[in-house]
């Protein structure tokens, strides 16, 4: 493998490594702040795929503005953190497990929760125990916040783009995994994110090579394949689980729904069904002309609009 970009390097310095069960993985996580913050103002972060807790390196140090505490983590098959193969299933119930238990040895007893892409299926999950009284005691503080920002989480309205179909397909995921290669992944993170290189809100070159090296950590890009299929979950769990979850929470907790609206895989109407279908009580934000990788090709919008949201908060906080 060729040496690890500085920034990279620069990012797993400020972390740590922790061991979740059943199989004693690895788990990167970094713990920014004061770590004996209340919940009320920390801040937890859920990262999508392919990436890692490194996409929100543009706009975690503008967010420790708003919060006192920010606890990121690398799930299993993601950034720093171990990759296993077949033994792991990368289902999003124990993606949700693993989230928990980096957060109980981190002493995170609750917060505001803001998730992109899978990170947003991982966080439907937690409402979905939320409310049905499953969290650990250990997060007895409970969920202050939530904020989607562009995930599929109503996966009928989604556009696949065509590398996805093929990695989920069994017969030729594993083959299309084995080979893949820094120019097709360029192509399809361009396809989905729905700006080109160079126009406003756009990824940079150095963007997408950072979440290539992410991924071909420990051989990473080859075990793609196994990382998909938390889009199968969807198909089980999203009408009978999740999305009814969040309904229960609509009005409990508050919600956030923030969207780049070039987004071409999670497609903004996605935003749209989600308040007006499943949680009216929550506030939209549509991000003009930010695309799928909305914190890094557009941070400073991202963070004036997700701050607004905090702001606003106020009255809930301590």
């Amino acid at each position: 493998m060729s040496k690890l970009d500085p920034a990279l390097e620069a990012w797993r310095a400020r972390g740590s490594f922790y061991s979740v069960k059943p199989l004693a993985l690895h788990v990167f996580a970094l713990d920014l702040g004061d770590s004996g913050a209340s919940s009320d103002d920390t801040l937890l972060l859920l990262h999508g795929f392919p990436e890692s807790s490194f996409s929100f390196n543009k706009v975690v140090d503008g967010l420790r503005n708003t919060f006192a505490r920010i606890v990121l983590l690398d799930m299993p098959g993601y950034g720093f953190s171990d990759k296993p193969g077949a033994e792991y299933s990368y289902s999003l119930v124990p993606q949700a497990d693993s989230v928990l238990q980096v957060w109980q040895q981190l002493g995170v007893r609750g917060g505001h929760v803001l998730s992109h892409d899978m990170g947003t299926s991982v966080l439907t999950e937690l409402v979905a125990r939320h409310v049905n009284r499953q969290l650990p005691a250990s997060f007895s503080d409970g969920l202050k916040s939530i904020t989607f920002t562009n995930g599929s989480m109503v996966l009928k309205l989604a556009k696949l783009r065509l590398m996805q179909k093929l990695l989920l397909n069994k017969a030729v995921g594993p083959l299309v995994s084995s080979q893949a290669r820094y120019a097709v992944f360029r192509q399809t993170v361009l396809s989905g994110h729905g700006v080109g290189i160079g126009s406003p809100g756009g990824l940079s070159e150095q963007d997408i090579q950072l979440l290539w090296q992410g991924c071909t950590l420990q051989n990473g890009h080859q075990k793609n394949h196994h990382l998909i299929r938390y889009l199968n979950d969807r198909k089980r769990f999203e009408s009978t689980r999740w999305l009814p979850a969040l309904k229960l929470l609509d009005g409990d907790v508050p919600i956030h729904i923030c969207w780049g609206d070039a987004d071409q895989v999670a497609r903004v109407e996605m935003a749209h069904y989600l308040q007006a279908q499943i949680c009216p009580s929550a506030s939209l934000s549509i991000m003009p002309s930010a695309g799928h990788f909305c914190q890094l090709g557009s941070p400073a919008l991202w963070l004036d609009t997700v701050s607004q949201f905090f702001g606003d908060l106020s009255s809930f906080r301590v």
